[in-house]
């Protein structure tokens, strides 16, 4: 377990009202992993948590900086889901 791993780097507004690009845009360079981390995340695969996805911005912008960082797989876990109605 590699607690602590992801850092903000930036301070980024709500994305509660933000369309799904926004969202992705906002996040943009955000997040960076503890220098300390690296060397365990080489090669490694590793389970990301998240409690409740909207549009799956931040999970994406997570996992492009674990990847970026050494990681070989991001696999992630939800408890929940928002669904949006479509008609």
């Amino acid at each position: 377990m590699l607690p602590r791993t992801l850092i903000r780097r930036k301070r980024s507004p709500s994305q509660g009202r933000l369309s799904r690009s926004r969202r992705a845009a906002n996040l943009r360079g955000a997040f960076r992993v503890q220098p300390c981390a690296k060397e365990k995340l080489t090669g490694r695969r590793v389970l990301l948590i998240d409690d409740v996805p909207t549009t799956g911005a931040t999970v994406t912008a997570y996992t492009k900086t674990l990847r970026r960082a050494g990681a070989t797989q991001v696999d992630v876990l939800t408890l929940a889901r928002v669904v949006r109605d479509r008609s």
